[in-house]
């Protein structure tokens, strides 16, 4: 028995707590200390302290993320998903700025979905982007030597033609892709979809579209609703991950001191890589 319990009601304390994971960014297993990207490695320890908390009545978790990897959206996806049936706590996604792409595919581990009436939401589709650079390095005198193993080891090259066949082979990846996503559109939100066609056509709109669509369940935002369900007294707890000098995450496996500027230069490239990356999704829904 808890001690809080042997005490007298008046002295008891009587404040609902709700754990809140807050995911914000690209998602991308990255590795760099310049960057905090959204992955599973990045969010699997404030999401099982969050779901320990014994007494809170559900997990709420915020999204702010415009899509990345599909996989580490499902991976982080199905660690919620476990978490919630493991610890019996229902939970609650609320969307800030946008939750698109990958960023909705985590948003349907939620119970229920709320955003904001001005968030952007849905996206749910697959791209693939890449360039083509024979004309420069032509131009540039530069000659391109490539020897593999295996004759598809350079599939969409850019600094060699492209080939129909390629081209053929990541559309078919990308349906089947595709066909997973809206496989857990479906299995998520069930009977409360629309019957419109344009939910899995890639587009996005805002949150007051996305819950005429059935994409999200309701609009408000997390403090409002938490204390309208549970007492003006009610309490938002952010759990964070722990964090190194650098802002990132501390590792399961750690850096030593020595090692520290040999990371820092060896991930700069893709660093600046990765930037880049991201800026180009968030600017897909002109933020």
């Amino acid at each position: 028995m808890r001690i809080s319990k042997l005490l007298p009601s008046v002295l008891r304390k009587t404040d609902t707590v709700i754990p809140v994971v807050r995911m914000q960014g690209a998602i991308m297993a990255s590795s760099s200390p310049f960057r905090q990207n959204l992955s599973l490695a990045a969010v699997a320890g404030p999401l099982q302290r969050a779901f320990e908390m014994k007494d809170a009545p559900l997990v709420a978790i915020s999204i702010n993320s415009p899509g990345g990897s599909p996989v580490q959206s499902r991976l982080i996806y199905s660690r919620i998903r476990e978490l919630s049936a493991e610890k019996k706590k229902p939970v609650a996604v609320f969307v800030e700025d946008v939750a698109a792409s990958g960023g909705y595919m985590i948003a349907l581990a939620g119970d229920e979905i709320i955003a904001d009436e001005t968030s952007i939401v849905g996206s749910i589709g697959v791209v693939a982007a890449t360039f083509g650079f024979v004309e420069a390095i032509g131009k540039l005198g530069v000659e391109r030597r490539v020897y593999t193993a295996g004759k598809n080891k350079v599939t969409l090259d850019p600094f060699q033609p492209e080939k129909k066949a390629d081209v053929d082979h990541i559309k078919a990846l990308q349906k089947d892709m595709h066909e997973v996503f809206i496989s857990m559109v479906k299995e998520r939100r069930g009977s409360k979809l629309a019957d419109d066609k344009e939910i899995f056509s890639g587009l996005f709109w805002t949150g007051r579209e996305a819950g005429q669509k059935g994409l999200i369940d309701g609009l408000g935002h997390m403090s409002a609703v938490m204390k309208e369900r549970f007492g003006a007294k009610t309490k938002l707890r952010l759990i964070q991950a722990k964090r190194n000098l650098l802002g990132r995450p501390v590792p399961s496996v750690g850096v030593s001191a020595t090692g520290i500027g040999s990371e820092i230069a060896a991930a700069l490239p893709s660093s600046l890589a990765e930037a880049a990356e991201e800026r180009a999704l968030w600017a897909r829904y002109g933020l």
